[in-house]
């Protein structure tokens, strides 16, 4: 067992939907009747996962086209966000936000409170089973009218303090940039919820910023194109609003164009508050064990620093208060034991 595996770790951004495993969807699809292009999970991993040759994030984002058709019953939903904590718990993984679109799971009659309720009854099992804890962002469709992202809104707040803890906005960044979403975020803000954006992922600072002042971001999930402006970057540093980084998926997804440019340590080193995170560890093939070595390796991160960025995660986490305070205890045990400070 390697020494990253033995980090006390926090995964602040995960996609449901990204972690469908392909023995899982050949399991629901005989369940529930779903054709498949493969009789294998070798055969079904072409249509889940990319390849070093993922020329953009719309490329990328494809995969959950085929992923989602898997995830349309409440059975499925509890079973992969189940799934979801178990395999995260096998890297130890102590903490857990699993974001998903409600809307995506509806085309069997779901409603998008019913969706909710699934994915949070699947991973309070996993917790039941696991030393784990995990909770649900709901995210907004950058491609959704108005309409159904304010109903999911609506809906995360039937269950927040219920195992549900932020809204989120995703999709094709460079398509809808932020401002279009302010009334859905204002709604989200009336309703007492926190917020986390996809920004500066597909598109520039500017994305960022408007995330922030705009729609009320307090972390931001990705921000890899936050030094191209040095005005924002200053900004997200004097408001300690975290950065919700995932190595892999940024080099996947042409966020970054390159190892050799990823700007983790230089954020690191600048003092913003960077994370580490899988973002989708079936589309990515990757796991939080992966990604930490990667950084670890690549750009001679210290054991005492890869605890700094752990220590970021739990502060981060849009967890109540009692429940961070017994992470913390739990994490600094860890760290601890390990001989890391």
């Amino acid at each position: 067992m390697n020494r990253w595996h033995l980090l006390p770790k926090v995964d602040l951004h995960v996609h449901l939907d990204g972690s469908l495993r392909p023995d899982t969807a050949m399991a629901i699809a005989a369940a529930e009747g779903i054709e498949l292009p493969a009789g294998d999970e070798a055969g079904l991993i072409p249509y889940m996962q990319v390849d070093d040759d993922c020329r953009s994030l719309p490329e990328y984002l494809s995969k959950f086209d085929f992923t989602t058709q898997f995830m349309q019953s409440g059975a499925a939903l509890e079973r992969v966000a189940y799934e979801t904590l178990a395999q995260a718990a096998s890297h130890n993984c102590r903490y857990i936000e699993v974001r998903f679109a409600p809307q995506l799971h509806r085309r069997r009659g779901l409603q998008s409170d019913e969706t909710i309720h699934h994915v949070i009854t699947g991973m309070k099992r996993a917790e039941q089973e696991f030393d784990i804890v995990g909770r649900v962002i709901a995210i907004c469709m950058r491609h959704h009218e108005r309409q159904l992202n304010l109903e999911v809104i609506e809906a995360a707040a039937k269950f927040e303090g219920k195992g549900l803890v932020a809204v989120d906005l995703a999709g094709d960044e460079a398509s809808f940039p932020p401002e279009l979403f302010r009334e859905v975020f204002a709604l989200a803000h009336k309703r007492s919820l926190p917020v986390t954006i996809h920004a500066g992922e597909a598109a520039g600072a500017q994305n960022v910023y408007e995330a922030v002042k705009n729609l009320g971001a307090s972390r931001i999930g990705h921000g890899v194109r936050l030094r191209e402006n040095p005005a924002i970057l200053q900004m997200i540093l004097e408001q300690r609003i975290p950065l919700e980084m995932c190595p892999v998926s940024n080099i996947q997804t042409k966020a970054v164009a390159d190892w050799d440019v990823y700007p983790i340590r230089e954020y690191f080193e600048k003092g913003l508050l960077v994370t580490l995170n899988t973002d989708n560890p079936s589309v990515s093939g990757t796991d939080i064990t992966r990604e930490y070595r990667i950084v670890s390796e690549r750009f001679d991160f210290t054991d005492s620093e890869l605890a700094a960025m752990i220590r970021n995660g739990v502060n981060a986490a849009f967890l109540e208060d009692s429940a961070k305070k017994v992470l913390k205890q739990c994490v600094e045990q860890n760290l601890a034991a390990l001989g890391i400070k």
